[in-house]
């Protein structure tokens, strides 16, 4: 059985893996959304492209890519990220998304739902350093905003 602290290490590592072989690095084309989003409190910049097949929220995400500079926390997020959703419908995605967000907010109290998250469970330690929480939402901010710009043109179509 697993302790915290072994736990805790496990996640690390997992941070640490992602940080040094991202998923999904260097932008790709074709795409059908995309969004440079920067963290000001610390520099970590990002951007973020999307593909996507079918429409609405059963549309598919068929790839995900993003490229930019900062700290390890924020380049495995977006790998992790990365992995989690590529091959997922867009609502599992955005229900994603939206755990992910509440594990952040919640300041280490929130248990993380592994069967939604996967390996983003890893972040849950981050959420306890206020500091650290946008580092870690600033690939997945800017993903949910490059799905707004890949869903747009087509509703208006």
């Amino acid at each position: 059985m697993s302790t915290p602290d072994n736990l805790e290490s496990l996640y690390q590592q997992i941070i640490i893996d992602h940080a040094k072989n991202p998923h999904g690095r260097g932008l790709r084309e074709p795409y059908d959304g995309e969004k440079h989003d920067v963290n000001p409190t610390c520099g970590d910049e990002l951007t973020v492209r999307v593909r996507l097949d079918g429409d609405g929220e059963q549309a598919t995400i068929l790839d995900i890519s993003h490229d930019g500079q900062g700290c390890s926390i924020s380049q495995a997020s977006a790998s992790i990220m990365t992995e989690l959703l590529v091959g997922q419908s867009l609502s599992d995605g955005l229900r994603a998304q939206e755990e992910f967000l509440h594990l952040l907010q919640g300041r280490g109290k929130v248990v993380p739902d592994e069967e939604i998250l996967g390996d983003a469970v890893a972040f849950s330690g981050v959420a306890k350093y206020p500091a650290r929480v946008k580092c870690a939402l600033l690939a997945w901010m800017a993903w949910k905003s490059a799905v707004v710009s890949a869903v747009e043109p087509k509703v208006a179509s």
